[in-house]
């Protein structure tokens, strides 16, 4: 069991220490979120009960490649990848550039955590079709893999092309999302899949089913296929490894969130500190005796 930070909606001052603390604390592979812009979305949110986003103006969503590229020079183990980036909103050049350029200047430790959004304003911001990117993703992840080999290929009838610098190891595709949709594209295209909500495990026992399905479907298994749950569970080591007999490779945790009332009035509220406090704390009770 790999243990993933969740760092999405912190304070883009924080994001370099937070890497090194992730670091020095044995997580895996530190996440952050992608969103191009904060409106009065028309957009229903479909992570949320009332449908609208938990954050506002306010909440920082610094840009994903940016951030990876500096953490990764603060650091030399910890892993990086959005979940998600939206790569429909974009043009398949400027993803794969983008990725490339981290994958590289990282080390080769960046995952492509992706998927299809459900923000509707953010395509239209970008001139991008909203209601066909579902079948945009699933013909340029086949196109990222082989530009990021830095083979010439041949692209919407461009001439023979190729980028630089590419990684010199395959960069994993990780889809998010628990639509049948998503689920059966993670399946046929990805390295694997990463939940895009927290799970009760009696939620995940039908997600982690109907991806199996989707996986024996187009004839594969999940052996060597990563599976990333956010689980609503409390953290104990027991419990997680109760989910990696499942076949769980990894989860994702922001300690912080299930700080004590100690804690939070010794460091204040969402301050550096008290993510850094709570992080170490979870390093000893669970990561340690894994």
């Amino acid at each position: 069991m790999r243990f993933w930070l969740g760092a999405s909606f912190t304070d883009t001052g924080q994001y370099l220490e937070l890497a090194r603390a992730a670091e020095r604390c044995g997580f895996d592979t530190l996440t952050l979120s992608d969103h191009l812009f904060y409106a009065d979305f028309a957009s229903p949110y479909p992570y949320s009960r009332s449908g609208r986003p938990r954050w506002d103006a306010r909440t920082h969503w610094p840009d994903v490649w940016v951030t990876i590229g500096a953490m990764a020079a603060v650091t030399s183990t910890l892993r990086f990848a959005p979940n998600v980036y939206i790569a429909p909103a974009r043009d398949l050049f400027t993803v794969a550039k983008q990725v490339s350029t981290a994958a590289v200047l990282s080390g080769g430790r960046v995952s492509f955590g992706v998927g299809v959004g459900w923000c509707k304003e953010e395509f239209l911001a970008t001139g991008q079709d909203f209601h066909t990117r579902g079948r945009r993703l699933d013909a340029m992840i086949p196109a990222l893999r082989e530009l990021w080999t830095g083979r010439a290929m041949t692209v919407d009838g461009l001439p023979e092309l190729s980028i630089a610098p590419v990684p010199d190891r395959p960069v994993p595709v990780i889809v998010g999302g628990d639509s049948e949709a998503a689920l059966r594209r993670a399946a046929r295209l990805g390295d694997g899949w990463i939940g895009n909500r927290v799970y009760t495990e009696e939620q995940f026992e039908g997600v982690l089913a109907d991806l199996r399905a989707s996986l024996r479907e187009h004839g594969r298994d999940d052996d060597g296929f990563e599976i990333v749950a956010p689980l609503a569970v409390m953290p104990d080591a027991a419990t997680y490894r109760r989910f990696a007999a499942k076949g769980v490779t990894g989860t994702m945790a922001a300690p912080w969130w299930l700080a004590t009332p100690e804690e939070k009035a010794r460091y204040g509220e969402d301050t550096l500190e008290l993510k850094i406090a709570t992080m170490e704390r979870f390093a000893e009770e669970v990561i340690a005796k894994m």
